[in-house]
């Protein structure tokens, strides 16, 4: 597989936000993989999710873990590299590379919490700048899952024309009160946190690591399953540093097993995320309303205004377990394309994994991504 080194594109013009600020001289960090054609129709843009990065199909930098997609992304893979020319890029208000609130601002400094507020579409924004300065004018497909499901939604409504085809997997066209309410938990353990010091804590030796640990905690049980936790878990004791298995500590130790694994996804993700990126990415899903973006323009709001104007085809996928992205939402999203006279394909698997089976080995995702992208 040819895989470029990372690499950051400068937009050549102020990046426009909906909050009605605009980022100067925003950089968007990207990896790709494979080869563009010659007429540059074999191109996919593959869209994160929350805490992703463009790291999609190689090693990355900081965890030394393989790309948060290579099972999915390669030669021979459903996304094959040796068919398409693969993107995957950082979205503005992350911190692997892309301008968020880590980024220095005009004078030198960090922009902390001086970050202007973000969504979806400008996200998307920034996306559609790298593809006018990689000269890309027309995608063959998105792809994205969980908030970068929500990028490919907002891309075909708000750039219709730009790509072929849309594959949004256990997604949403907008946040619920319960997926609002589990971010609030999140950001609110980071503000708490001493060490955030209102978001200036760039030049200091301590960080609101015990803040981010866990707002990533309370995070990860939204995408798994009752199942899985279940049967990876259930009530079973963790084993003691002294050896003894199987004890109550009779304290506030790790005692259960499910206790000691979120303590570690708490810390780990303390080494390659920034906590003011978390605020901001969060609060930029939250604010995320496809149908709102588009009230008193087309239709009043109505979901299916937003894909008037596309072109594309789409594929939804959802999964039997995800409560945080049911398949109801998915369901929504279909009735629009319907409304809107958009060809679409639905379907629902089965996973014992919850939200996350987009990410782990669910073979029949494999044969939806394959076919429809070859279709």
């Amino acid at each position: 597989m040819s895989v470029r080194k990372p690499t950051t594109l400068t937009l050549p013009v102020p990046l426009p936000l909906d909050s009605g600020q605009a980022l100067d001289a925003a950089q968007i960090a990207y990896e790709s993989y494979g080869e563009l054609a010659a007429d540059k129709s074999n191109a996919i843009l593959v869209c994160h999710a929350l805490t992703g990065d463009q790291y999609l199909a190689s090693t990355h930098p900081v965890t030394g873990k393989p790309g948060w997609w290579d099972r999915m992304v390669g030669p021979g893979k459903p996304i094959d590299t040796a068919r398409y020319f693969v993107i995957c890029a950082n979205v503005i208000g992350s911190c692997l590379g892309s301008t968020g609130p880590a980024s220095p601002a005009a004078d030198g400094k960090p922009y902390a919490m001086r970050f202007p507020v973000i969504t979806i579409r400008d996200m998307v924004r920034g996306l559609v700048g790298l593809l006018d300065g990689l000269g890309i004018e027309r995608l063959h497909a998105v792809v994205g899952g969980s908030m970068g499901g929500m990028q490919a939604l907002s891309l075909a409504a708000n750039f219709p024309g730009r790509t072929e085809r849309v594959l949004a997997i256990a997604t949403t066209a907008r946040h619920s009160a319960q997926n609002i309410a589990f971010h609030e938990v999140g950001r609110q353990a980071i503000m708490a946190d001493p060490a955030w010091a209102g978001g200036d804590y760039y030049a200091s030796s301590k960080q609101p690591d015990a803040g981010l640990a866990v707002a990533r905690m309370a995070a990860h049980i939204t995408y798994l399953s009752e199942e899985g936790l279940t049967e990876k878990f259930g009530r079973r004791l963790q084993d003691r540093p002294d050896g003894s298995a199987g004890e109550k500590s009779f304290g506030f130790d790790a005692d259960f097993q499910v206790e000691s694994y979120l303590r570690y996804q708490g810390s780990g993700f303390t080494r390659r995320f920034d906590a003011n990126s978390y605020l901001y990415i969060t609060r930029a899903m939250d604010y995320f309303d496809l149908a709102e973006e588009f009230a008193g323009e087309q239709g009043g709001g109505q979901l299916a205004a937003a894909f008037a104007g596309s072109s594309a085809r789409f594929c939804l996928v959802s999964f039997d377990t995800d409560w945080l992205y049911p398949t109801a939402e998915s369901r929504h999203i279909v009735h629009a394309l319907n409304a809107a006279g958009a060809p679409v394909s639905f379907v629902e698997l089965s996973a014992p994994y919850g939200h996350d089976s987009f990410l782990l080995d669910v073979p029949p995702l494999d044969r939806v991504v394959r076919g429809f992208l070859g279709g």
